[in-house]
């Protein structure tokens, strides 16, 4: 364990060292974050999992540091370039520009100007004009005229004492650490039209002639103007303003109003423009690249997060309805457990004989398979469906619910859906995929690249390893903190349970098949691969009903039944009765189980999860239907509607109000207050009431606004 580093993520985090370290060892031991957050509490102090996972990317980020300079320091002593002062400079950098910049004046390089200044033998020339002790520059470059070295004149010698002074303003530690502020500070970033391209990048027409202050500039826009220079119809460009960025370089290494003065003030200038402006744009292009992609990460991380922790409806035979005009609907009859016993194919859109034969077929295998509720998609046709499907009187009246499809196409043609559905079609998986969002978003969801869903913003711009990263991290969230039945689950699902992984995971489902269900979680030591280790880390996260231990069916760890069998002794009752009396609860004193291993925060986790065993955080599933408009002309400036919330970004929210196209809701129309973030008033799936201020038909583009309309509760 490096000390340091627990020392210097303690100073960025505020967290106490001690716990820092703690966390760090559990994590290097190959605990999990949400195993460490639910089951280690008194070894971190109760941190919970963004804390131990900010502990975790910093451990990430100090390693790449050290690896980046053990590889400078291998290099400087290949190249007999490393001192004392140096190595101590290099081990002192805390940050990767820090370490970089001390690195820079010594890195490999191609023959730069400079490179060839100092092989002509000008280097006591450049020397003596930055110290600007009165000397003469003309008089002083006379004596290095040499044409055999290519010092053709005292132009030439100068012109070249000129290129060195430059690199080394430009190379300058502190200069470039001051430059770097004023650069984040002051520079603003602009974007203009590529000449002849103004039909084609029509798209950005916001950003033909934009400027906005760096510290300013929002992260959707930031990615929106990069995109569009990738695409080659914008140009970028950033800079503070470079009077007063090369005043401040003048102030510092001009030190008199002599001729060498004025010979350091023009290398000054040369540096800045060809050198040092030119690389410290780049680095502010990146750190403003990066700031862009955290948010938008972070934006769809949120997003993601209520889109996956989304009521649900929970086991219920369902009939689900991938809907379509041309191709009429997909239909699928599901079981309680999400199996498919049906499929065909109806017509409701059709009218006649074709909408007749399709009532009949619903309304039939409603009554074969005691339907209990109706899946619709909410793509093409959806809303047609629905009202069609509404109007049947059903047998056992099934709630009729619509269901966002996003990326079940992306499902359907996956190699999970033809390894699970190899007889069917896309068609039929797709409305499989419907069906069960309905019963469980969550299992079925966790299929899906979550790219695909259609929460993010900009996802496609941000970088992708640490999108992947986040999203990992919000699955493995939301899958523990439900946890997972392990008789049902899909080997998609049980990736995510703390301490498995695709290998893991696969091997329960192929032992469940060939074993049949699991007696109990200890069984789940039989499984091949599945270590003492792997058992530790998931085995509170996965559930048994029904099981011969009736705290398998909790989020109880088994590290922990002998002492919940204690207390039950202690009682004078059985464990099942904990789990299903208040009254054997009340007999359990807490306290009088405190030990140095386990300490109140585990102990009241334990009595909770009695009280609720396997309790789901999520919210009750509720029914929802849209108003009586189906498309976009439809609708009328002033109508009041009620509309689900599909994805929230940092400039407002996209609400769906049954029409085909989602509106939007401007952050400054969120609320009748000032809102500085629009994930303050709205989630992804949140219920809302919008009024319809602005409709443009001809680009079905729709402008909503929740300004004084009542919310639903």
């Amino acid at each position: 364990m490096n000390e340091r580093h627990c020392d210097q993520i303690a100073k960025e985090t505020g967290l106490p060292t001690a716990r820092v370290r703690a966390t760090a060892d559990l994590l290097d031991g190959g605990a999990t974050v949400p195993f460490i957050a639910r089951y280690r509490k008194e070894v971190t102090g109760s941190m919970d999992e963004v804390q131990i996972a900010a502990v975790r990317d910093a451990l990430t980020r100090l390693a790449e540091l050290d690896r980046r300079r053990e590889a400078i320091l291998k290099s400087l002593v290949e190249r007999e370039l490393l001192t004392d002062e140096l190595r101590r400079s290099v081990d002192g950098a805390a940050t990767l520009a820090e370490l970089e910049d001390v690195y820079l004046p010594h890195r490999p390089k191609r023959r730069t100007r400079a490179e060839a200044a100092r092989e002509k033998g000008l280097a006591p020339l450049a020397k003596g004009i930055l110290l600007q002790k009165g000397l003469d520059p003309l008089k002083a470059a006379e004596r290095f005229v040499n044409p055999e070295k290519g010092v053709e004149s005292v132009d030439d010698a100068l012109a070249g004492a000129r290129d060195i002074i430059a690199e080394l303003v430009a190379e300058d530690r502190q200069t470039r650490e001051s430059m770097r502020l004023v650069f984040a500070r002051e520079g603003v970033v602009h974007s203009q039209l590529v000449k002849g391209k103004e039909a084609e990048a029509a798209t950005y027409r916001d950003y033909f002639d934009w400027s906005e202050p760096v510290a300013k500039a929002p992260g959707h826009r930031v990615l929106a103007i990069l995109r569009g220079e990738r695409e080659g119809f914008l140009r970028v460009g950033l800079r503070p303003d470079e009077e007063r960025a090369l005043s401040r370089l003048k102030r510092r290494f001009v030190r008199t109003q002599g001729d060498d003065g004025a010979q350091v003030a023009m290398a000054v200038e040369d540096g800045y423009r060809r050198l040092l402006a030119p690389s410290m744009e780049t680095e502010t292009r990146a750190a403003l690249k990066e700031r862009a992609d955290e948010e938008a990460i972070r934006v769809f991380a949120d997003n993601l997060r209520e889109l996956l922790l989304a009521p649900p409806l929970g086991r219920r035979r369902v009939l689900a309805l991938d809907p379509g005009f041309r191709t009429g609907a997909k239909l699928v009859c599901l079981d309680a457990q999400g199996g498919l016993v049906h499929n065909d194919t109806i017509y409701p859109t059709h009218g006649g004989r074709k909408a007749d034969e399709a009532a009949h077929t619903v309304r039939e295998l409603c009554a074969r398979h005691a339907i209990e509720a109706v899946a619709i998609g909410n793509g093409t046709a959806g809303r047609e469906t629905e009202t069609f499907v509404r109007a049947l009187d059903l047998p056992g009246s099934p709630q009729v619910v619509m269901v966002d499809e996003a990326g079940a196409s992306v499902y359907s043609a996956s190699e999970t859906a033809r390894a699970e559905f190899p007889d069917h079609d896309v068609t039929v998986r797709g409305a499989v995929s419907i069906g069960r969002r309905l019963m469980d978003p969550l299992a079925e969801l966790v299929k899906i690249d979550p790219k695909a869903i259609g929460v993010g913003q900009y996802q496609h711009d941000v970088d992708q390893k640490r999108l992947r990263a986040a999203l990992d991290d919000v699955v493995e969230h939301c899958v523990n903190a439900v946890g997972v039945e392990v008789n049902t689950a899909s080997a998609e699902l049980l990736a995510f349970v703390s301490g498995l992984g695709p290998t893991l995971a696969r091997n329960i489902v192929d032992w469940r098949a060939q074993n049949g269900p699991f007696a109990s979680r200890a069984e789940l030591k039989k499984v091949p691969r599945l270590g003492p280790k792997a058992f530790e880390q998931c085995a509170g996260f996965l559930r048994i009903a029904d099981g011969r231990e009736p705290l398998d069916a909790s989020a109880v760890h088994p590290e922990r039944y002998t002492l919940v069998r204690r207390m039950a002794t202690d009682a004078g009752c059985a464990v099942a009765d904990l789990l299903h009396g208040a009254n054997a609860r009340a007999r359990v004193n807490l306290s009088a189980y405190v030990t140095d291993e386990v300490g109140m925060p585990t102990l009241t986790d334990i009595m909770a999860e009695l009280e609720k065993p396997g309790r789901d955080p999520r919210r009750t599933f509720e029914a929802f239907a849209f108003a009586d408009v189906h498309s976009v002309a439809d609708l009328e400036l002033g109508m009041e509607l009620p509309g689900i919330v599909t994805n929230v970004t940092k400039f407002g929210a996209f609400v769906d109000v049954g029409v085909h196209r989602d509106g939007l809701v401007h952050v400054s129309q969120l609320a009748d207050r000032f809102v500085r973030d629009p994930a303050e008033v709205v989630r992804v799936r949140q219920r809302v009431r919008v009024r319809v201020t602005e409709v443009d038909r001809e680009r079905e583009r729709i402008a909503l606004s929740m300004k004084g309309v009542p919310q639903p509760n």
